[in-house]
């Protein structure tokens, strides 16, 4: 690693004016310091916001559930609150990763990075929920805007996520053993106004799969997810698996998900 400075502001006011001076802030580390030890990234400071209260926390107000920026996979896999509001966000954060990674990532940082294979996007624009800053609040379909790019302006920070609960919702992927990330992930979440699915793993940044999304809502079934044809000509080819492959997988996952929410 180069020289940095770490700074570990109390309060979210003293994060928001360390970031806009230009110090990079720190979450959970899984990504940041990562590249620093590859000496890929070199920032001249760090602001760690672990110890800012306001970026913690899980609450239920009315039909969403709010979780702070700074909750870890853990806590939310483990929370008494998510487990019985959102059961399948609860389960999406109790499989990221391994131990290590769910007990010092964070939504608020995995949000920020937006790995194309990330499991949190999916949970996110799945759900339709909104992304809440320290500046305003960024509806998850905006959010979103290719490979390790968000609508976050430079020194903005994510504050919390606000999730609108579904009727029913369900994660599924195929990982990839060695990184741990998703080959493929999708996220299906029926809401009262129709269904949503977002795809991760399979192209540049998670995405929403219209077809699969209109089949779903005539008839949330397998067999409905099941006569959509997945177009594989955007998505990726790698070591890993051809783009075929990974059409293959959305229809497929979608359809275990699908038939895992409904029980």
């Amino acid at each position: 690693m180069y020289p940095f400075t770490l700074e570990r502001p109390a309060t979210l006011a003293d994060a928001v004016k360390l970031a806009a001076a230009g110090a990079k802030p720190l979450a959970g580390g899984q990504t940041l310091l990562a590249s620093m030890k590859l000496r890929l990234s070199a920032p001249d400071q760090l602001a760690d916001l672990a110890g800012i209260a306001e970026l913690s926390g899980i609450r239920r107000e009315g039909d969403a559930l709010v979780i702070g920026a700074m909750a870890r996979h853990l806590e939310v896999g483990n929370s008494a609150e998510v487990k019985s509001a959102f059961p399948a966000l609860a389960d999406l954060a109790s499989r990221i990763g391994d131990r290590q990674v769910r007990a010092m990532g964070t939504l608020g940082g995995s949000l920020a990075n937006n790995d194309p294979a990330a499991c949190y996007p999916s949970a996110v624009l799945g759900s339709g929920a909104t992304v809440v800053t320290d500046r305003r609040e960024i509806a998850a379909d905006d959010f979103f805007q290719g490979l390790f790019t968000t609508a976050l302006d430079d020194g903005e920070l994510i504050t919390a996520v606000r999730f609108p609960l579904p009727q029913r919702a369900a994660y599924e992927k195929l990982r990839q053993k060695a990184s741990h990330f998703p080959l493929v992930g999708v996220f299906v979440a029926q809401m009262a106004n129709g269904v949503r699915v977002a795809v991760t793993g399979a192209g540049n940044g998670v995405f929403r799969h219209n077809g699969l999304e209109d089949a779903l809502s005539q008839s949330f079934t397998p067999e409905a997810a099941a006569g959509v044809k997945i177009d594989s000509s955007e998505l990726n080819t790698d070591l890993h698996a051809s783009a075929a492959y990974r059409a293959n997988l959305i229809n497929v996952l979608t359809q275990r998900a699908v038939a895992r929410a409904i029980g």
